[in-house]
């Protein structure tokens, strides 16, 4: 049987910016995405701590060092720049191995998403 667990997660990150004209996505600063194993196009789960949103989109790396967080397409209409996000990815395991499984947790600066 396969069950689904938390991959990884990036814990509070701030929307640096919301583009509603590009194609779609969340673009993740590089870093913060090889530090939570996200790779691109992955399937994301955002939680939006401001207002209780809750989407799912894929990722795409932004610069490195640049703590950029920006949702693209119609998800920009979810967030607005300076809200607080947890993003999360899920993986399907064997339940033997997901109850050893532990997930890459990163937790940025709140003020930069830079990580330390």
């Amino acid at each position: 049987m396969l069950v689904q667990v938390v991959k990884s997660k990036i814990h509070r990150v701030k929307v640096t910016n919301a583009d509603l004209n590009y194609i779609g996505s969340i673009t993740i600063d590089e870093d913060l995405m090889d530090a939570a194993g996200i790779i691109e196009g992955e399937r994301v789960q955002i939680v939006n701590n401001n207002n209780g949103e809750r989407l799912e989109t894929y990722a795409i790396p932004g610069p490195r060092k640049s703590g950029e967080i920006t949702l693209n397409g119609a998800a920009a209409r979810k967030v607005q720049k300076g809200d607080v996000l947890i993003l999360i990815v899920y993986a399907f395991m064997e339940l033997e191995e997901a109850k050893k499984f532990k997930p890459q947790l990163v937790f940025p600066n709140e003020e930069n998403n830079l990580l330390s």
